[in-house]
């Protein structure tokens, strides 16, 4: 795990944002954690948050879509734990693949905050927890939020 050159997560001024936040089911206890500091950094930076539950990673994409046609920022959590067979790697080139196509195509920023890690453990230490090393889903959010704060700004 390398946390080396991640830049700070300060509250931003995001007052009047519409932030939608997808999580997948699996992995409850990550996830939960995962939501409620993204949801702490809308809260933090003025952002209205809606949070939708879906499944797995898999149904994450179709679901960040539709929120990226309704809110200015979408966030995408999940954790993804490698297995014994190829599932992983189909299921983590999907889920990315997907997100970055939806933040492509509908010009709606998306932090991509799914988790991809070698064991239990690895999620646990980047899930925002006491005891966690980093907090993914309170640095997804606020890069969701940053990007479409900067893509509202844009005036070229």
């Amino acid at each position: 795990m390398s946390g080396e050159g991640r830049p700070g997560a300060a509250a931003v001024d995001a007052s009047g944002l519409k932030v939608g936040i997808v999580a997948a089911s699996w992995h409850a206890g990550i996830t939960d954690r995962l939501v409620a500091r993204a949801v702490q950094a809308c809260a933090d930076s003025g952002a209205q948050a809606t949070v939708v539950r879906v499944a797995g990673s898999l149904e994450i994409p179709v679901v960040a879509q539709a929120l990226a046609r309704r809110c200015d920022a979408v966030v995408a959590l999940g954790a993804v734990i490698r297995g014994e067979t190829a599932h992983f790697e189909y299921v983590c080139d999907s889920v990315t693949a997907g997100l970055t196509r939806i933040s492509l195509d509908e010009e709606t920023p998306v932090g991509n905050g799914v988790l991809t890690c070698e064991n239990l453990q690895q999620a646990e230490d980047r899930s925002g927890g006491p005891d966690a090393k980093e907090d993914k889903g309170y640095e997804s959010a606020m890069a969701a939020l940053e990007t479409a704060l900067l893509l509202r700004g844009l005036t070229v």
